[in-house]
């Protein structure tokens, strides 16, 4: 059974950093791409940061100099460190792990964790 579980979400200040990681089980972490997605009421679905299993990592224009993902894969566990936060950050925030194969798109979802930045 594959879980993700995401922590470190809470209530910060603006211009202050919150660190969230994503534990993950039941796939071999190292091959698969990781990503942090976020949904705030009114708007889509986005995606924040992604780092794939070679190590290469995009962003958000928005989050870009602000965000920095990283993954330790002997700790099967990938992190968000969140720095200079501004209200419009505030979302609930998902662990996205993914996988595509020439037949099987495998992709698993968290269950969230709330980012609220107060201003």
């Amino acid at each position: 059974q594959v879980q993700l579980v995401e922590s470190g979400g809470g209530l910060v200040q603006a211009g202050g950093s919150l660190r969230l990681s994503c534990a993950a089980s039941g796939i071999i972490f190292s091959i698969y791409s990781m990503g942090w997605y976020r949904h705030s009421p009114g708007k889509q679905r986005e995606l924040v940061a992604a780092i794939t299993s070679g190590g290469s990592t995009n962003y958000a224009d928005s989050v870009k100099g602000r965000f920095t993902i990283s993954r330790d894969n002997a700790k099967n566990t990938v992190f968000l460190q969140m720095n200079s936060l501004k209200p419009e950050d505030t979302a609930v925030y998902y662990c996205n792990a993914a996988k595509e194969t020439p037949s099987v798109f495998y992709n698993y979802w968290g269950q969230g964790t709330q980012v609220t930045v107060s201003s």
